[in-house]
This record gives structure tokens, sequence and C-alpha cells, in this order.
């Protein structure tokens, strides 16, 4: 005897029935998306429109007010220079570096995944953690960095208490952290590339500086846009290494590694301004925006195959 089949929803298919349950799982983290991105985006902007002391309940309409403080603001046109000067100097080192790394692991045969698994280790490691043992190592009179420079002959150094290269040592902190995501995805994108246009290539007589140009870089490309916009966003957002790397955590010395996120917490969260800080949170929004447009279309471009 067959088994009695339940009766489908009046007017519905199974196709659609599992249509109608896909969108309801679909619509779970959409809203949560919504609800955590979208919404407090909007919400930033509106804010930015008010003269809003989250400690006051008078918070009046003052237009554009809040963003041409901003224009006339020296620490804000400060913070966005470093801000722009971590992009600069994190970015290009961090993907050279991570692709020449990922390149040299691709040809091991031996302990391959030992290697893969010792540069992602820091990537997984609490930021906090390693912000400090960076600040330990460059310290000025007892860091480890210092010692073996005086040990070699060389004058002792500022580093973090220096402004003029602070912010390279912050900078070398997250490079050095953020390796380990970056070689496994170059590892990945190298892995797509077929051999048999190496094998053609070695047949035709190619360097390996002519096979690296003109076959490896170009079906990279995705890979390279993938990687360098995430970085970008990465550095854009520097906050963490700088709190707890910089002088007594503000930035310091003399705001040369203060950033924009930082300026945003101190100003909505120390000052409690949050219209003026959500003003600056509209603007970096905007900025990640441009700069991640920009390199999906320059760098697409570039190296199209």
């Amino acid at each position: 005897m067959k088994p009695e089949l339940k009766p489908r929803h009046k007017g519905l298919t199974l196709r659609q029935q599992n249509n109608l349950w896909a969108y309801a799982f679909i619509a779970v983290p959409v809203i949560y998306f919504f609800l955590v991105r979208v919404w407090p985006t909007l919400s930033s902007f509106n804010v930015s429109l008010h003269s809003w002391n989250i400690v006051s309940t008078n918070r009046p309409f003052v237009g554009l007010d809040n963003y041409k403080q901003m224009y006339a603001d020296p620490i804000f046109r400060k913070a966005l220079y470093n801000t722009l000067r971590y992009v600069l100097i994190g970015v290009p080192a961090q993907m050279v570096i991570a692709l020449g790394i990922a390149l040299l692991i691709q040809r091991v045969v031996k302990f391959a995944g030992v290697f893969r698994t010792a540069y992602f280790i820091p990537f997984i490691t609490s930021a906090v953690a390693v912000s400090w043992v960076w600040r330990f190592m460059f310290m000025r009179h007892s860091g480890l960095i210092n010692g073996i420079l005086l040990k070699l002959g060389f004058p002792q150094q500022g580093f973090l208490n220096d402004p003029q290269q602070a912010l390279w040592v912050i900078a070398a902190s997250i490079i050095w952290q953020g390796l380990g995501f970056q070689i496994v995805i170059f590892l990945a994108g190298l892995l797509t590339i077929p051999q048999m246009y190496y094998e053609a290539a070695q047949i035709d007589g190619a360097s390996e500086w002519q096979i690296f140009k003109n076959i490896t870089i170009p079906l990279l490309n995705p890979t390279i846009v993938f990687s360098s916009v995430l970085a970008t966003i990465r550095f854009l957002q520097t906050f963490t290494q700088i709190v707890n790397m910089s002088s007594q955590g503000r930035g310091g010395p003399l705001n040369s590694t203060l950033s924009v996120v930082l300026h945003i917490y101190q100003t909505a969260f120390e000052r409690f301004n949050m219209g003026y800080a959500s003003a600056m949170t509209v603007v970096l929004f905007l900025i990640i925006m441009a700069i991640t447009i920009f390199q999906l279309k320059v760098l697409t471009k570039k190296f199209e195959y």
C-alpha cells in the first residue's frame, strides 16, 4: 500500500513552496545586515545634521555646520593625512610581501602546510596582544630592537616616541599581522591558474620574469583586486593598533599616528559630540566607497588579459 502524500498548500506548486522557504531563510541575514549596517549608516547621516550631544536632550538641527567644522578642524586634517599614509604604506607593502611569500610557498614540496599555518597564526591572534608585543619590542630604553641596534653599534631610536617613526612602526605591525590572510588568498588564486600556460611558456623559452609578468599577474587579477580592496578598507579603519601602541593610546606623539577612526571615537565617547563624530563617519564612509570603486575600475583595466 502506497503511503499517503501530504497535501500541498492551496494554489502553490512544490517549486513555489521551495522558493518561499529559500526567500525566508535568505531574509534573516538580509534583515540583520539592514539593521546592523544600513540603518546605522542612514542614522549617522541624520545625526550629522544636528548638534547632538548624548548628555543633552536638546539636539537642534544645524544643517551642514558639522561638515564646515570638519573642514576647519586641523586635527581632523591631520588624522585624515595619517590615515591615507597608513593606506599608501601598508597596502602595497603587504600585498607585495604576501605575493612573494605565496610564490615561494607554492614551490615548497614538503611542509607547505606548516609554513601556511605559521604565517596565518598572527592573523587569528588578538590584535591587542600583537600590538602590546610590538610595543614592548620598540620601547625606547628597554625594547628588544633598540637593544639589538646598540649591540651592533647603531644609535638608539625613538620609534614609538618619535613623531617621524611612530606611524611607520604601527603600519609595520598591521602589515605583519595581516600577511597570513593575504598569503592564503594569493595561494588560492595561484591554484586557479592552469599549469598548461606555464608549461607552454617554458617550452617557448620564456624567462621567470616574463612568465610572472605575462601569465601570473594577469590571471591573478581577480585575486589582486579582492585583496587590495580588503586591505585598503582594513587600513582605512585602523584603530586597535593605534590605541594600544601610541603614546597613552591617543594617537601620539603630537597626533603623528592619529587615525580618522580614533578621532571619531574620541569625539563621540570622550567629548560626547555625536553630531560632529557622525559627520566624520559619513565622510569616512564616502572615502572608503570612492576608493573601493576606483580600485575596482582601475585595477581591473590595468591587468586586463
